[in-house]
């Protein structure tokens, strides 16, 4: 496939590199730098377009491929206010939009083990949960889309909780699940969720040991993607 990535940073790189040990051409590689360039593309040339840039950033990239009829594969966060007039424009366009807070295939399985386990708990009114995440220092967001789905898991499965805060926010209150986001390099993903009471815990974690899974995952989807229309995710791509 004829590759477009939105976004060249560290993970754009990996994708990069990823895609075209897989065959693939990379027809451009567009970061704050050289975004003028994008007005002299082929739209017709590009088969998907891979979009890990920045918050600021997010939707004017992806606008700018789906108005032209380009699929996109999007993983980052920060922006989702926005996704629904995305979503929106991506139906209006017949094109296909994908969107994944983390496309690493063991954290796509740990979404299902955390809201198992809060559907498990929910009648367990002697613990509180609360959230760890840990990144790079490069991580502009806080917390990350990664806890944030992992927050609306619980909230989804346990009607005790309604929304989520970070730690320290003067806000939050019992029905909150409360994040604590660290930045310690070099640390590429650690989330970790703690079940409390008096009697003992309960925890369970994914650690990612580098960026090589998220990347991978990304490339997996936009091989999957092609042809594809609507507004799409990681469900849909495992058919969980």
């Amino acid at each position: 496939m004829n590759i477009l990535l939105l976004g060249y940073g560290k993970m754009g790189k990996i994708i990069g590199e990823i895609a075209e040990s897989r065959g693939h051409h990379i027809i451009a590689k567009i970061n704050i730098d050289n975004r003028e360039e994008l007005d002299g593309l082929n739209p017709e040339n590009i088969d998907v377009a891979i979009e890990f840039s920045q918050p600021d950033a997010a939707v004017e990239n992806i606008s700018w491929a789906i108005n032209r009829g380009i699929p996109v594969v999007s993983g980052t966060t920060g922006w989702l206010d926005k996704k629904p007039a995305i979503a929106a424009l991506a139906l209006e366009k017949e094109t296909a939009f994908f969107y994944a807070s983390n496309y690493s295939i063991g954290v796509n399985v740990f979404f299902k083990v955390n809201k198992f386990l809060a559907s498990l708990m929910k009648d367990q009114s002697d613990y509180k949960v609360s959230m760890e995440e840990i990144h790079h220092t490069e991580k502009k967001d806080a917390p990350s889309g990664t806890a944030i789905t992992l927050a609306e898991g619980i909230i989804q499965q346990n009607p005790h909780y309604t929304g989520w805060k970070l730690s320290g926010d003067p806000t939050a209150n019992e029905h909150d699940v409360i994040i604590t986001s660290k930045r310690i390099d070099p640390a590429p993903g650690t989330h970790i969720i703690r079940y409390q009471s008096e009697i003992d815990d309960i925890e369970i974690s994914h650690t990612a040991h580098s960026r090589k899974g998220f990347a991978l995952g990304a490339v997996l989807v936009a091989e999957w993607i092609k042809d594809k229309k609507g507004v799409l995710s990681m469900d849909d791509f495992l058919s969980f």
